[in-house]
């Protein structure tokens, strides 16, 4: 892992302590980096009615999107969970929309404890674009 890497794990650590979750408490924070290097943090933000719940991993990518970005090369979430956090389906679809299928994504739990992975091996046979 490079010092690079490690810096966007620390900001997604750092995320959780930003995160709403008055109902859950189940904090969640993100880096998303563009090809360019820059960095965007995401938290989860609850709502009293569930369904308006936003996701760390979607606030990352849609705070970079709404800012013109499209080119992305690696995402980190971490959780306060024993083993490496897992994102939502709907997570899953909208990394499809905007990453290419082979960026890395970067899991991470409680003491460390991480898993590197794909944004394809996330959501195998995932819908896109070529789908409709």
């Amino acid at each position: 892992m490079t010092q690079t890497e490690n810096e966007w794990i620390e900001i997604a650590i750092q995320a959780l302590e930003k995160a709403y979750v008055p109902y859950s408490h189940f904090p969640v924070g993100a880096c998303l980096v563009t090809k360019e290097g820059k960095l965007y943090q995401g938290i989860n933000i609850e709502n009293a009615s569930y369904g308006l719940t936003n996701c760390a991993e979607r606030t990352a990518i849609f705070k970079a999107v709404s800012e013109g970005e499209r080119e992305f090369k690696h995402l980190v979430i971490a959780g306060h969970t024993p083993e490496p956090i897992s994102p939502c389906g709907a997570c899953r679809q909208v990394m499809v929309e905007f990453f290419e299928p082979d960026m890395p994504v970067t899991l991470i739990g409680d003491h460390g404890v991480l898993k590197e992975t794909t944004v394809e091996e996330l959501l195998p046979y995932s819908f896109t674009k070529k789908d409709l």
